[in-house]
């Protein structure tokens, strides 16, 4: 069906907001994830009011079988057409979204449980080398507080695995610093304590004794600014950048990038997948079996370049 003009009524921002509070409570998602959903839902809103949809209640399947369609074309707020894995993502919330709606007896029937996204290339993640890491986590030299946080923080984020976002949301009792673990709510605010090693310890307690006192931190977060107040994402983003670019790694690495490492390196290093699993926080060892993918890749290379039979042709 194709998209015509029209108008959507009360129902979707009514039954959206109901949506997000689900999300919130329910299912405790970040403020990131729900700008995103908020996002998705805006441009729904926005394709069924040209298919001239007036509820949301009333959607049939024919009318969303025009939406993958209407997302390819449809410029976006830069004028370039969405991206795949943009396209997936509006494609999941559209979808969960009304797997809500039923399932709070708001409509009756799921129009959307036949929608589908367009199949994406699944990437391997990059990891760096033992020896990147090395250069990278000593580029953080000197005494004064920042270069003591930003010492602190390339160690927690390698040395533990830590999304950014759970990093930057730590406060100092989340650190024990006897036993080396760290206490972090991962997606869906799910806890789990992880362990760091004896380079990142030296490092957090060096923050706590010399750095945060000279900061004058006004509260209980363990990584601030300069100004005293938590660090935020973005702040902890431009912190990493700035090292890597000083080590000539600043096209390969970002906050993620040392999560990567983490999980590869334990891989490399003969942990079992499902204990890697725990340490990273996923809800699936699915999503932690694609590092072993990177060390099979890993390996495959190793074996080419040491093997003297690796690449012989046999005559």
């Amino acid at each position: 069906m194709a998209p015509q003009r029209g108008h959507v009524g009360s129902e979707l921002p009514q039954h959206g907001a109901r949506f997000l509070d689900y999300l919130t409570v329910e299912r405790g998602l970040s403020e990131h994830s729900l700008a995103a959903y908020r996002r998705d839902l805006r441009l729904y809103r926005t394709f069924l009011g040209q298919a001239g949809v007036d509820e949301v209640t009333t959607v049939d399947v024919a009318t969303l079988r025009g939406l993958v369609p209407w997302l390819r074309t449809t410029p976006n707020a830069r004028g370039s057409t969405y991206a795949p894995r943009s396209i997936a993502r509006t494609v999941a919330a559209v979808r969960g979204f009304h797997r809500f709606l039923v399932a709070e007896a708001l409509a009756a029937d799921d129009p959307a449980r036949e929608l589908s996204a367009p199949r994406l290339p699944r990437n391997l993640p990059r990891a760096l080398t033992v020896e990147q890491i090395e250069r990278l986590l000593a580029a953080a030299t000197g005494d004064d507080p920042a270069a003591l946080r930003d010492r602190a923080l390339l160690e927690l984020l390698y040395s533990a695995g830590l999304r950014i976002s759970e990093l930057v949301a730590l406060d100092v009792d989340d650190v024990d610093l006897t036993l080396r673990t760290v206490r972090c709510l991962g997606k869906g605010r799910k806890e789990r304590i992880v362990p760091f090693g004896r380079p990142a310890a030296r490092s957090v307690d060096a923050l706590l004794v010399r750095g945060r006192p000279a900061l004058h931190v006004r509260g209980p977060w363990l990584l601030c600014n300069q100004r005293g107040g938590r660090l935020t994402r973005q702040g902890a983003w431009k912190i990493v950048k700035a090292h890597a670019e000083a080590v000539g790694l600043g096209d390969v690495v970002s906050p993620h990038t040392l999560r990567h490492s983490f999980a590869t390196h334990l891989l490399d290093g003969g942990a079992d997948v499902r204990v890697v699993q725990e340490l990273l926080g996923h809800a699936s060892v699915n999503t932690t079996q694609i590092y072993t993918q990177v060390s099979t890749t890993r390996l495959r290379s190793v074996y080419e370049r040491a093997h003297p039979r690796a690449t012989a042709d046999g005559t």
